[in-house]
């Protein structure tokens, strides 16, 4: 039975993307630690009125440039006591990528063969396989992103911000999460533009 409940995500880098699957025990073996709050366990779905998904990537190396995608889900298995077995799963459409300001027909040649090919490939997922905690509530969630065709593994260092189990006022349970990754755009076939070696003259393949 599905949960009325709502997870926050906030400053999301594009490596967000993420499909349920089995997670992976820590490492090291140490026991986890588990999250304080009052917030249950149980099965969260994003709440898009507080959510953010931006990337950044830099222009002639001498200028960052941001933009976001307006249009993804998310769905988490949230387990503060364990939070190693958390889980999560989301999704974007590249179709709804907001620019700053584009120049006519910018946009469009971002979503076309070049770039995104969101023609061809119309999803953009990631697949979490498996979560580690860190200092404090800072958490390391592995997993695989699927971006123009292309599955790679990526990592993305996550903090839970907190949560609540609801009030008279606001009967949902939920939680906040906040995360960033980074990953090369050319391991997903996405290599127009990149300078030549020793040159910042285009745009840059890390995001």
């Amino acid at each position: 039975m599905k949960r009325n409940n709502w997870v926050y995500f906030c400053s999301l880098a594009v490596a967000i993307l993420l499909a349920a699957c089995l997670p992976v025990a820590n490492q090291d073996q140490t026991p986890a630690k588990a999250f304080t709050t009052e917030a249950p366990a149980g099965a969260y779905t994003l709440d898009p009125s507080h959510a953010d998904l931006s990337f950044r990537v830099s222009h002639l190396g001498f200028s960052v440039y941001t933009a976001r995608f307006a249009e993804f889900t998310a769905e988490l298995y949230f387990d503060p006591t364990t939070p190693t077995a958390m889980r999560v799963n989301a999704t974007i459409d590249p179709r709804s990528l907001v620019l700053p300001s584009p120049p006519e027909g910018f946009l469009d040649t971002l979503l076309g063969p070049q770039w995104l090919d969101t023609a061809q490939y119309p999803l953009i997922s990631f697949r979490s396989t498996g979560v580690e905690t860190g200092a404090g509530r800072a958490l390391r969630i592995t997993g695989d992103l699927t971006l123009h065709g292309v599955t790679k593994p990526v990592v993305l260092d996550a903090t839970f911000n907190g949560g609540y189990a609801g009030h008279p006022l606001d009967p949902h349970g939920r939680i906040g999460f906040s995360a960033r990754g980074m990953f090369k755009r050319s391991d997903f076939g996405i290599s127009v533009g990149i300078p030549a070696p020793g040159s910042t003259m285009g745009v840059g393949d890390d995001l």
